[in-house]
């Protein structure tokens, strides 16, 4: 990495983890140019500051490819699989189960969905 870190850069520790559950290039087609800890990089950036993906900082590989890379792995479920591997690491580090053996579920929404549809949300004017 050339470039100051940002507070929402992952770290060398951070990143030994992650980098073996991203998904490798696919075979056939052309060579990986990017640095993929960079489009992470950029994708927790955005997802920390809340800006719009053609605002990232010029530092950053080119919007359009993170945009892409963030939604091709959205729509492989790679950011589940991510996360499911990240949970059970973490549970058995606490010394848990891996799996979760219970949910909590918000009043709230039960509230809501017992009526279903838009007229959930949205309140009756008379």
């Amino acid at each position: 990495m050339k470039r100051p870190a940002y507070p929402s850069d992952l770290t060398d520790v951070e990143w030994e983890i992650v980098a073996p559950l991203i998904p490798s290039a696919k075979p056939g087609g052309r060579r990986r140019t990017v640095d993929i800890q960079e489009i992470l990089n950029a994708i927790f950036y955005v997802l920390r500051s809340g800006c719009a993906w053609r605002m990232l900082p010029h530092d950053f590989p080119k919007w359009q490819t993170v945009y892409t890379y963030f939604r091709n792995w959205r729509q492989d479920s790679t950011w589940q699989r991510i996360n499911e591997q990240l949970r059970k690491e973490v549970r058995v580090a606490a010394g848990r189960d891996p799996e979760p053996s219970a949910a909590i579920m918000d009043s709230q929404t039960v509230k809501t969905t017992e009526k279903g549809g838009p007229g959930a949300m949205m309140r009756v004017r008379r």
